[in-house]
Order: structure tokens, then C-alpha cells, then sequence
């Protein structure tokens, strides 16, 4: 079987298009994911799911015309659901695992590894006939789990980190460097990761929903430790795949 045919399918329902944008193009870098179809709206995410079947699907809570709340006890019978939203309040996360929701993100509260991790759990998730879901719950730092909530099962798999970026590392038969190796903040090692999958600042900027600018000063300071003069030179080191004798 192909590489392809075991990719995740994912439907990206969300009615900002920046948003869609880099989403995908976050989902896309990785290796077993694909996204096939983007939507703007409930109903389009509806027509989109019956025609290609995906095997995830995100969506938006709040969006123009037919929105996500709406459609999601349909969805929900179509494809394992997991909400990514703006909205943190708790009737609406309730709501959400009332209607058939297996996960629930909200916007600027999760990491990249927690994204691909939830992608992935929601799609193994086992159905559940009533009630909230057994799935991942991320609204803001990790606190004790309220009733009615999603409780969480990031957090082992998170423990994982940069998955791609160790498979590189691991492909060039050296161990990918720890971070905290160079002093990257968290916000550098997403935006380095981001930079080795190929994204430009623009898919940066809208996949961490910051500004170009931004990203630029993350970039700046990411070069500037690791003694770097450009992006394949980060990447390299990054990768652990440069001045491999550094001292064993």
C-alpha cells in the first residue's frame, strides 16, 4: 500500500480563508496526513464530506450561513469530528460533545505536535453512542478536567514532540538535537519546525496566527542561535544534520 493510501484524509471547514490556509498547509507538510477538501461553511463541509469521504474533519464552531454546531450532528455521522475553534466557552465545548464533537481545539491554546496528535486520536477514536467523547479537550494550560468536558489524552503522545523532525534526524543516522540545545523558546522550536517542513513566513504567520512581522523577529533570533546565515543552514543544524563532530 502506498504511502498515500495510509495518509489521514482531513476536510478543513473553517470560513476564514487565512485560517483554512494554514491549516492545510500545516496538516499538508506532515508525512500521513493529507487535506482534501476545504469549506467555508457548514454546508459546503457537508457536501465536501459526502464527496470525499475524509477520515477527519475540522471545524470551525462559529461561521457564516450554516455553521458548525449546526452541522455537526450530521458531520459526526460521516467522519470523526473535531472542533478548532476561536470559541473557549464551556457551553459551547459541551454543546460541541453533545452533537458528536470527538475533540475540541481552541485557536492560540495548542502547540503543532498537539494539533497533529489530536488529529490523529480523533480519527482512532472509537464511536461513542451518547455523551461526551473520550478525546482531547485543549482550551487553555492543562488544569484538572471539569464534568461534561472532553478529558484529554495529548498529553503521553505529546511527550513526543517533534515527530518529523526526529524521522528527519533519524533518516541521516544521527540523534536529532534537543532544543533546548541551542535555547529556543517554545514559540522558536514551533517556528523552526515550521521553517524544516517548507513553510514560507506567510504559512507561518497564519498557521501560529501571528503576523509576518513577527515571525521575521522569531526567524531573527532562531538564526542568531543557532549560527545560522540562512534557512537551509537552520535547517541543517536543526536536523542535526550539520557539523555533525560538534563532541560525541
Amino acid at each position: 500500500m502506498s504511502d498515500q493510501a495510509r495518509s489521514l484524509r482531513v476536510l478543513v471547514a473553517d470560513d476564514n480563508p487565512v485560517v483554512r490556509a494554514g491549516l492545510s498547509a500545516l496538516l499538508g507538510a506532515h508525512p500521513g496526513i493529507r487535506v482534501v477538501a476545504e469549506a467555508p461553511d457548514g454546508a459546503e463541509a457537508l457536501t465536501l464530506a459526502a464527496r470525499h469521504h475524509p477520515d477527519v474533519i475540522l471545524l470551525d464552531a462559529r461561521m457564516p450561513g450554516t455553521d458548525g454546531l449546526t452541522a455537526l450532528p450530521e458531520l459526526s455521522r460521516l467522519a470523526p469530528v473535531l472542533m478548532i475553534t476561536y470559541s473557549a466557552e464551556p457551553e459551547v465545548r459541551t454543546e460541541a460533545a453533545r452533537r458528536g464533537a470527538r475533540g475540541y481545539l481552541v485557536h492560540g491554546r495548542f502547540t503543532t505536535a498537539e494539533l497533529l496528535d489530536a488529529v490523529r486520536a480523533t480519527a482512532e477514536a472509537p464511536a461513542v453512542a451518547e455523551g461526551p467523547l473520550p478525546l482531547p479537550v485543549r482550551s487553555s494550560p492543562p488544569t484538572r478536567h471539569e464534568p461534561h468536558q472532553f478529558p484529554s489524552h495529548l498529553q503521553p503522545r505529546v511527550a513526543q514532540s517533534s515527530k518529523a523532525r526526529f524521522a528527519r534526524a533519524t533518516a541521516f543516522g544521527r540523534r536529532p538535537p534537543d532544543h533546548r540545545d541551542f535555547g529556543l523558546s517554545s514559540r522558536e522550536v514551533e517556528v523552526m519546525d515550521l521553517i524544516a517542513s517548507g513553510m514560507n513566513n506567510r504559512q507561518i504567520a497564519a498557521t501560529c496566527f501571528i503576523s509576518e512581522k513577527t515571525v521575521k523577529n522569531h526567524i531573527n533570533r532562531i538564526f542568531a542561535k543557532l549560527h545560522s546565515a540562512s534557512r537551509s543552514e537552520a535547517i541543517a543544524h536543526w536536523l542535526g544534520t550539520a557539523h555533525q563532530g560538534r563532541s560525541a
